[in-house]
């Protein structure tokens, strides 16, 4: 009787141990217990599932003529597929499609495909013509978002937000220069915006900020920052000063191109790293209040800083000139030249919206699927974004927490990384100095906590 009351209390002490393991470290319990069962699940019902869910082709000849041979019925034959291999969050497999298959037909089936695995999402990607990446996923990894390891991919790539499928959603401005951020309040988007200004602030990179809201958004980030423009009037002149930069910056391109020894470019990424300006990140936060217009001559001045912006957004990723876009709202109201700016913002970040109109505004010219998602996030789930490209594709992601004051404080201690750029000397905002004989506190490590702004 002993022996088995001990052996109760230990099965009951391990089951706890558990329960606690995949909720504190949900990795840890997924790599222990979760990827051994679903992987087994997985080998043992894999032919039979693709069955079930019509994935499978009809026997070639000869396997319906050896069967005939020995009597029996040749079954369908399902994709090949690779070993499951297990990952941070899930596990990945390589199919190769059968002759007649298409990507679609399997996109399809991922839901199925789900709740016959048991699994929280089940993901399917063509890598190349006639084969598939199947990705399980074991739990919701935006519950609980940590930080990467690796905080920079390189100079103006940082990896950002965690999507649902595991993987990172990595901020590349060489590759996507120009990007729009919407969100209602509460909804995220200052989070998003914290760890872009903090990733950025690390690096090699001017750093310009437009907030018309008296600067209460991006004041904080201010010794960080080489420019800062905190009325409607600044920001006019903040621009001119950019276009002016941008006009400079294009005549150094083609003075570096005329020699009949140099190799020819476009851009400012093919200059040599001696002559090559520092790139510049332009962040305009609530753009709605920057365009807010009450008389006439208010209208013209926000035709005019739309033209400005438009220009930019068109020239400026050859001059190494980058515009993040952000607000609650992004519509028609805000002149005639909005559809056409939009146009140029080919990254697409939307959190919760107030309104549809927003959501579409954002998603609808890539996917009106990823504009339907947008407007069914829920408010109890702050941070989550739809993240969108020029390219139709849209996953859902969630930024890792990140407090105004550990954001500040990263600010404060790259301050000395802010570059050289003479045009903009006159914008530089003030900051106040640190009492003598006091050390600047270091930059403390950013926590993980669920998100709430």
């Amino acid at each position: 009787m002993t022996d088995t009351v001990w052996a109760l209390t230990l099965c009951l002490v391990a089951l706890a141990a558990l329960l606690v393991l995949r909720r504190r470290m949900p990795v840890a319990f997924w790599w222990l217990v979760g990827y051994p069962l679903v992987a087994l699940r997985v080998l043992a019902t894999y032919r039979a599932t693709m069955d079930a869910c019509g994935l499978t082709v009809p026997a070639s000849a000869v396997r319906r003529a050896t069967a005939r041979m020995v009597g029996r019925e040749a079954a369908p034959v399902p994709p090949r597929r690779s070993f499951p291999v297990p990952t941070g969050s899930g596990l990945v497999m390589r199919l190769r499609m059968a002759t007649g298959q298409a990507p679609e037909d399997f996109m399809a089936s991922a839901d199925r495909l789900r709740h016959a695995w048991s699994a929280h999402a089940v993901h399917i990607r063509p890598t190349k013509p006639g084969r598939l990446e199947l990705r399980l996923i074991g739990w919701d990894v935006l519950a609980d978002v940590r930080r990467p390891r690796q905080q920079s991919g390189g100079l103006l790539s940082l990896p950002l937000a965690l999507r649902d499928d595991g993987r990172w959603h990595v901020r590349d401005f060489r590759a996507v220069p120009h990007e729009l951020i919407l969100g209602a309040t509460q909804s995220g988007k200052s989070v998003y915006l914290r760890n872009l200004l903090c990733g950025l602030a690390r690096q090699s990179v001017v750093l310009v900020g437009i907030d018309c809201k008296w600067g209460v958004e991006l004041a904080p980030f201010a010794p960080r920052l080489s420019a800062l423009a905190d009325t409607p009037d600044r920001a006019n002149e903040l621009l001119d000063a950019l276009l002016e930069e941008m006009e400079a910056r294009f005549r150094l391109i083609g003075l570096a191109s005329a020699g009949p020894d140099t190799v020819l470019t476009s851009d400012v990424w093919g200059l040599p790293d001696k002559v090559r300006p520092v790139p510049v990140v332009v962040v305009v936060d609530e753009v709605a209040e920057l365009f807010l217009a009450a008389s006439r001559d208010d209208e013209k001045r926000r035709d005019a800083m739309v033209t400005k912006l438009i220009r930019i957004a068109q020239l400026g990723r050859a001059a190494g000139i980058y515009l993040e876009v952000c607000g609650q709202r992004f519509g028609s109201e805000l002149g005639k030249g909005a559809t056409m700016l939009r146009a140029q913002l080919t990254g697409r970040v939307c959190h919760r919206v107030n309104d549809e109109s927003s959501a579409n505004m954002a998603l609808a010219d890539i996917s009106p699927e990823a504009a339907l998602a947008a407007t069914s996030i829920p408010a109890e789930r702050p941070g989550v974004a739809i993240l969108g490209d020029s390219s139709g594709g849209w996953s859902r992601a969630r930024s890792p927490h990140l407090t105004l004051d550990e954001a500040a404080a990263v600010c404060r201690a790259t301050s000395a990384l802010v570059p050289e750029l003479p045009r903009l000397d006159s914008f530089r905002p003030l900051v106040a100095a640190e009492p003598a004989g006091v050390a600047a506190p270091a930059a403390p490590v950013p926590t993980v906590r669920p998100v709430t702004e």
